[in-house]
C-alpha cells in the first residue's frame, strides 16, 4: 500500500493554499504520494492513508465550510491518522507567540468531533485589498493603523516545514 495523504484546505483570502502547499511539498520530499486539494473539491478520503486538514481563522474558529468537512467524513478520518492545522492572524501580532495556547483552543469543535493527531498553528499574512467584507476590511485597516497588525506575509515557512516533517511518523503508524 502506497503512502498517499490528502492535505485539504479552507480560505478565505488566500495565505492558507500556500500552507497546505508547503506541508504537501515537504511530505512528499519524505516519500508520501501527496494530493493538496480544497476542502470544498474533495469528493472522498477512501484512496488516502492519512489526513492533513487545515483552515483560516475567521472570528476565532476555523471556517464554517472546514467544520463541516470534518463532520461529514469523521467517521472516516477516525480511522486513519488525520492531523490538524489553522492560520491566523493573531500569531502575526508583535506579541502573538504569547496567545498559542488560547488559539489551540480554537482547533477544540474539531477535536470534539476527531482527534488529530497532531496540531500546526501558523501566523498567516494580510493584504486588505484581499478582504471581501466592508466591515471586516475597516477593522484590519484601524487595526493596521494602530499598530496591532502589519500588511505582508507572516509565514513562517520554516515552522511549517518542520510541523510537516514531525508529521511522517505519525502518518506511518497507520498507513504501514
Amino acid at each position: 500500500m502506497t503512502n498517499k495523504i490528502l492535505v485539504t484546505y479552507s480560505s478565505r483570502t488566500g495565505w492558507t493554499p500556500g500552507v497546505a502547499e508547503a506541508i504537501g511539498k515537504t511530505l512528499t520530499e519524505n516519500s508520501f504520494q501527496v494530493d493538496v486539494i480544497p476542502m470544498l473539491e474533495v469528493q472522498s478520503l477512501s484512496t488516502y492513508n492519512g489526513v492533513v486538514a487545515g483552515s483560516a481563522i475567521r472570528s476565532r474558529a476555523w471556517l464554517p465550510e472546514a467544520v463541516q468537512f470534518i463532520r461529514a467524513h469523521q467517521d472516516e478520518l477516525r480511522v486513519r491518522p488525520f492531523a490538524a492545522f489553522l492560520v491566523c492572524m493573531t500569531l502575526a501580532m508583535p506579541s502573538g507567540e504569547n496567545y498559542r495556547s488560547q488559539i489551540s483552543t480554537w482547533l477544540d469543535p474539531v477535536r470534539a468531533l476527531v482527534k488529530p493527531v497532531s496540531t500546526g498553528l501558523f501566523a498567516g499574512g494580510l493584504d486588505i485589498s484581499r478582504v471581501e467584507n466592508f466591515s471586516d476590511r475597516l477593522m484590519f485597516k484601524l487595526s493596521v493603523m494602530f499598530g496591532v497588525w502589519k500588511e505582508g506575509d507572516h509565514r513562517d515557512w520554516n515552522a511549517i516545514h518542520q510541523w510537516a516533517i514531525q508529521l511522517k511518523p505519525l502518518l506511518l503508524n497507520y498507513s504501514e
